[in-house]
């Protein structure tokens, strides 16, 4: 069923928001402090263009550092990022094809308004921490 569900997210939405990620990436990439942004852009657009099968956990090793990031990411590309799935979400609500993708684009939000402190794991290891 994943598979079906992300070929079908990949021709109504995944597409256009992993463009969008490449492209805050590689704005982020232009500078040197922007390149830990641009990084965390390319792995959440992956995540992005094929998101079912997969979930975020946070990270027990991020620390005050990644909570400054965030800040940072928030301000530079997460604020318009984030307007992108709430966008997609609800015009793929619209129909009833459509509503559990709008669904999944708006579990995307958090990670794409906070990532640094996040990793992306399978859905059937979501206990992939540094401790297990």
């Amino acid at each position: 069923m994943n598979l079906v569900l992300n070929v079908i997210w990949l021709f109504l939405s995944g597409f256009w928001l992993f463009v969008g990620y490449m492209f805050a990436g590689l704005l982020l990439c232009v500078t040197i402090i922007g390149i830990p942004f641009g990084i965390a852009a390319f792995r959440i657009g992956v995540y992005a263009l094929w998101p079912f099968g997969y979930t975020t956990v946070e990270r027990s090793d991020a620390g005050a550092p990644s909570c400054v990031g965030n800040v940072l990411w928030l301000i530079l590309a997460g604020w318009w990022l984030t307007l992108g799935h709430i966008v997609t979400g609800l015009l793929l609500c619209v129909t009833i094809i459509g509503i559990p993708l709008g669904i999944a684009n708006f579990k995307l939000i958090p990670v794409s308004l906070w990532p640094l402190g996040r990793k992306i794991v399978p859905t059937d290891q979501p206990f992939t921490s540094s401790r297990w």
